[in-house]
C-alpha cells in the first residue's frame, strides 16, 4: 500500500504544483508587480505546493500499510 500511495503521490503532486503555479502567477499579474517578483512568488508556491502533497502521501502510505 505504501507504494501505491507514492506512486499515486508522484503523479499527482506535480500536477498540483503546476497549476498552484498558474494560479498563482495568474492572481498575481493583476496587481502590479514586475515579472521577475510574480515568477519568484509563483515558483515558491508550486515548489511548497508539491512538497506539500509529497509528504501527504508518504503520510498516508505509511499509516494505511501499518493500521490496516
Amino acid at each position: 500500500m505504501f507504494m501505491v500511495s507514492l506512486i499515486i503521490g508522484l503523479i499527482f503532486s506535480p500536477i498540483a504544483a503546476v497549476m498552484a503555479f498558474l494560479i498563482i502567477y495568474e492572481e498575481y499579474s493583476r496587481h502590479n508587480l514586475d515579472k521577475k517578483q510574480q515568477f519568484k512568488i509563483a515558483i515558491q508556491t508550486g515548489l511548497f505546493t508539491l512538497v506539500v502533497f509529497i509528504i501527504l502521501a508518504l503520510c498516508i502510505g505509511f499509516f494505511l500499510s501499518h493500521f490496516s
